[in-house]
């Protein structure tokens, strides 16, 4: 049965280094979370602590609604899989994924590799048979279960180490940085046997990664982390759409969002370099302006822009400029790749679609906005 995973103000330091600092974070039972930000964030400190492998200076951890903060990592019936994998080279696959049922369940006598079998009863070794076969072919590696670790690609090692997790039938899964030693193409193909294996089992799961791209396809929710704290935490589409901060504004989103100097005047009007963009806001005088991509489009009396590049991705094609007014500042649009595109140099004027810009105050956090009358700017 998949538990539900409870983090109460959570914080861990090493010496006066503050890791992380008040961490409050439910995760429901059968949920897929991704804990996702910068190296050095927190992120894999937080799932060692809901593993167990390290101890939180305070808070609780708590898996099912039991405490399990001063339990070992034994004790927690969860299951890891890590980016280097951590299979015995020594070992069949068959026998990597019985590791772990055959610690749990046998003997050390029982585990001795010459008079093991005698001393185990059969209806245990069958038992053992059986969960391996059934995880091996949940994950399609029945034929390579007779093969050692140094005789598979890094697509069928990583299936291995999910089998063994698999196998142990989990409270949950964590997972930290899995796929990170995968190349793209193969990366991109086991985000979608993750995804299915997760739907398939109704497991939770915990994902760390630093690859946005990852957590956005994957999760059911993301946890934003930056500088040892939750900077948000909500659906992809609520992440890339509704950013609670510049942080998270930032870090979401491919190509990054535009960031633009702007001013909201005593009505709370929005103006970009001068250029009102039908937008109000609550805040009152400078503030960042945030606009995706595809929230520019060509308007004839806009801001002027100088094309720096061009990237054609085959249905779409990102321009990046500089603009006239302020060409420290620079901006990346999305144009339909099948159109003839700009060339290097040219200067071209755009518009914000004021429905899809953000307005971050001087803390950088994003305030209530309203589209009003469009104005092309």
């Amino acid at each position: 049965m998949p538990q539900s995973i409870q983090l109460s103000h959570i914080t861990k330091g090493f010496g006066t280094t503050h890791v992380l600092q008040g961490i409050d974070l439910t995760i429901e039972p059968g949920e897929f979370v991704s804990l996702v930000g910068m190296s050095g964030c927190g992120k894999s400190t937080l799932l060692r602590v809901i593993a167990g492998l390290e101890s939180p200076t305070e808070g609780q951890v708590h898996i099912g609604g039991v405490d399990v903060t001063q339990d070992d990592p034994s004790d927690r019936n969860l299951a890891m899989v890590f980016q280097s994998y951590a299979l015995y080279p020594h070992m069949t696959v068959r026998q990597n994924i019985a590791t772990p049922l055959r610690m749990r369940q046998l003997s050390l006598r029982q585990r001795l590799p010459l008079i093991g079998k005698l001393l185990t009863p059969a209806p245990l070794r069958r038992a053992i048979d059986t969960a391996v076969a059934e995880a091996a072919d949940s994950l399609q590696i029945s034929a390579l279960l007779d093969r050692k670790p140094g005789q598979l690609s890094g697509g069928q090692r990583q299936r291995v180490a999910l089998a063994r997790a698999l196998v142990r039938n989990p409270a949950a899964f964590l997972m930290d940085e899995p796929l990170s030693n995968l190349d793209a193409k193969l990366r991109a193909h086991m985000r979608e046997e993750l995804v299915s294996l997760h739907k398939s089992l109704g497991a939770t799961f915990i994902y760390v990664t630093h690859d946005q791209i990852e957590a956005m396809t994957m999760s059911d929710r993301i946890a934003l982390m930056s500088g040892g704290q939750i900077a948000q935490v909500g659906t992809p589409d609520q992440l890339y759409h509704a950013p609670a901060t510049l942080t998270v504004a930032r870090f979401i989103g491919s190509p990054t969002i535009n960031l633009l100097p702007a001013e909201a005047d005593g009505a709370g009007r929005v103006r970009v370099f001068g250029h009102d963009i039908g937008l109000t806001t609550t805040a009152r005088g400078p503030v960042t302006l945030g606009v995706r991509a595809e929230g520019l489009h060509d308007a004839p009396q806009g801001l002027r822009l100088t094309v720096l590049r061009c990237e054609n991705h085959g249905a779409d094609r990102f321009v990046s400029c500089a603009l006239c007014d302020d060409d420290t500042q620079r901006v990346t649009l999305r144009q339909s790749a099948p159109t003839p595109g700009p060339a290097v140099g040219d200067h071209m004027q755009i518009g914000i679609d004021a429905r899809a810009a953000h307005v971050f105050d001087a803390d950088g956090n994003r305030c209530r906005t309203q589209a009003c009358q469009q104005v092309a700017a």
